[in-house]
């Protein structure tokens, strides 16, 4: 029993909710944007409108698979997350550290300048919007979580802090553990 699947999932006022049984899929709109997904066979989804609730199922024989009860609470949780993302956006905030390393925007495209002998330029996903503030600080915002946080791990790719010297393109609340360089004379 998933017990991350069985919890039910109160839709707030101002959020609604479309529910398509045949072909599998869910509509969210929200005053922050429209959001859907298609789920597996394996779960069912059903909305009631008069508690205003989404509960999700295993679909009946499927209950002794690892599988279906795995997708059961990845079910939940992404319909969840497009419930909270039309309500309230979801952010992602990078830095970037490094002398003479900074970011433009220009557009939907983010420039970076991390050291390379040219510029990373990088598209926002649809739906998703970027600030950079200084010059070296990165928001991400949007009502996708996947979205945001892909577009956030597609621009730390690009330059992985490094232990050594600590530089690098980092999430805001990153540590990153520092290692001793090579001894001399030792």
């Amino acid at each position: 029993m998933s017990r991350i699947g069985k919890q039910a999932i109160a839709v707030p006022s101002g959020v609604e909710v479309k529910v398509n049984a045949s072909n599998r899929s869910i509509d969210v709109k929200g005053p922050k944007g429209n959001l859907s997904f298609d789920w597996r066979e394996e779960v069912d989804v059903q909305f009631d409108e008069e508690a205003k609730n989404i509960n999700c199922t295993v679909v009946a024989g499927d209950d002794a698979t690892r599988q279906a009860r795995a997708l059961w609470g990845t079910t939940r949780s992404r319909i969840y997350n497009m419930v909270e993302g039309v309500t309230k956006n979801f952010t992602k905030k990078l830095k970037i550290v490094g002398v003479g390393w900074n970011a433009k925007a220009q557009g939907s495209t983010c420039i970076l300048s991390i050291g390379f002998c040219h510029t990373v330029d990088l598209v926002a996903p649809d739906g998703v919007t970027f600030e950079i503030e200084k010059g070296t600080e990165i928001t991400i915002t949007g009502a996708d979580k996947q979205a945001v946080g892909q577009f956030a791990a597609n621009i730390r790719s690009k330059r992985e802090p490094e232990p050594y010297n600590g530089k690098g393109i980092m999430y805001h609340d990153e540590v990153i553990i520092r290692k001793a360089g090579k001894a001399f004379g030792v």
